[in-house]
């Protein structure tokens, strides 16, 4: 497998830091955070003042110079991580745009986000439909667009992505498998969801989180709250994964992001890699039964 870093999970680095630094590190490749900053947003954190963000205004005129950045530093862009909405379709199209100039075939496009305060299925039909003009697009500039298995959406398990994709081409739109978004909300045993997605499992995020008491009540029930772990640390079992990612016959990229805060950043980029080749390895050649 190839490793690369989305850099959502490294916001005190910039463009210019953080490519080098992966390199360094021995990572093959790095995913873009791709959108335009809140203006004057307090602090600094992964959804917000994130340093080693590219602007979507004026992307693709920038693309080029990102392209060289990568390049420069011997290292690959195995897709995108664009917070555009398949709503946004003149969007969408710079986007994918800016990927063709970034030589990036590759591009998140998100789904509908969903909270139970409103009917499922219209929102489900609308999106789908606006997904078909997606996939043209995609079509279009020879890209593919990414459906992210993502908690809050309508697409939040890997059985859910299949059946909404159920009709689009592989070849222009595919899905990014994430355990660690599957804690939060959409878990399905990893070999049956990589299976149902089949020729639609375009790529891999990896995180990790777990579940803790938020507050008890009187009558002494729970209410729990979900929150980011380190990824030797949380729910998701990277061994259980990377078994069932050899089950399926896939050995393409993997991209980490990491959202604990327990360890320096140069320390969790450095600890990640060696703890997920040495799960890989470790799944490759299982040790003998004694």
């Amino acid at each position: 497998m190839k490793f690369a870093v989305f850099t959502v999970s490294t916001p005190t680095m910039t463009p210019d830091e953080i490519a080098p630094k992966l390199k360094e590190l021995g990572y093959d490749g790095i995913e873009w955070r791709v959108v335009d900053e809140e203006p004057n947003a307090p602090g600094m954190g992964f959804w917000h003042g994130n340093k080693a963000t590219i602007p979507f205004t004026g992307f693709v005129e920038n693309a080029p110079n990102v392209r060289k950045l990568a390049e420069d530093n011997g290292l690959d862009m195995p897709a995108l991580g664009t917070y555009v909405l398949a709503s946004e379709l003149d969007d969408v199209e710079t986007a994918m745009r800016g990927a063709v100039a970034m030589g990036v075939k590759r591009l998140r496009v998100n789904v509908a986000r969903y909270d139970g305060s409103e009917a499922f299925k219209p929102l489900w039909e609308k999106d789908r439909e606006q997904y078909k003009r997606v996939a043209e697009l995609a079509g279009k500039h020879g890209v593919q667009a990414l459906i992210e298995l993502h908690h809050g959406s309508i697409c939040p398990s890997a059985s859910a992505a299949r059946l909404y994709l159920e009709g689009f081409d592989p070849a222009q739109v595919g899905v990014i498998h994430d355990a660690g978004n599957m804690v939060y909300e959409g878990f399905e045993n990893y070999r049956l969801g990589l299976e149902t997605l089949g020729d639609y499992l375009s790529h891999v995020h990896v995180k990790n989180a777990r579940w803790f008491p938020q507050k008890y009540r009187e009558d002494k029930s729970v209410i729990w709250m979900c929150n980011a772990a380190a990824i030797h640390k949380g729910i998701a079992d990277m061994r259980e994964l990377f078994t069932a990612l050899k089950a399926v016959g896939y050995d393409d990229w993997v991209t980490v992001e990491d959202f604990s805060t327990e360890r320096p950043l140069a320390d969790r980029l450095q600890e990640n890699l060696a703890f997920l080749k040495a799960v890989e390895a470790e799944v490759a050649n299982p040790p003998e039964a004694s």
